[in-house]
């Protein structure tokens, strides 16, 4: 199967290096356009909604790191076009769904650690992001580094 516009979801971690290249590799040869996107939660999302201090400034800070995260993936990956790349806040399975359709994509690459027992039941980005996709899903299986 042939994909036009893949995105790819990405935590800008070092384990995000396996998703990226699994994307490159789809793209290899072909004139399809990639698309990239980290989506940074809301503090307020981590701690419940009930702060009771302004995090706005943490916050802006998480964003800015993100950002030059971001920018450094892209410099790593030449294939990667910084006008095809997405920061946003939210929640990852909302804004991943939303930019999907959005941007028209067909394939939504993401990674996921394959997890088993009570992390499967409480779900992972990877899982979330299958429910519901406007599109087809690729979760490429992460191995934890020791």
């Amino acid at each position: 199967m042939y994909y036009e516009h893949i995105l790819v979801a990405v935590d800008l971690t070092e384990e995000c290096d396996p998703v990226v290249k699994r994307a490159l590799a789809l793209c290899e040869g072909r004139e399809n356009k990639l698309s990239l996107v980290h989506i940074v939660e809301p503090m307020a999302m981590a701690f419940g909604g009930d702060v009771p201090m302004d995090l706005s400034q943490l916050q802006q800070q998480q964003f800015d790191q993100a950002k030059e995260r971001l920018d450094r993936l892209i410099v790593k990956y030449p294939a990667l076009k910084k006008e095809n790349s997405h920061l946003t806040y939210g929640q990852p399975r909302q804004e991943i769904h939303h930019l999907a359709k959005e941007q028209g994509c067909d394939l939504i690459v993401v990674g996921s650690h394959g997890r088993h027992g009570l992390a499967l039941l409480l779900g992972s980005t990877a899982n979330d992001v299958l429910h519901g996709a406007p599109c087809d899903v690729l979760a490429v299986h992460l191995i934890k580094r020791t």
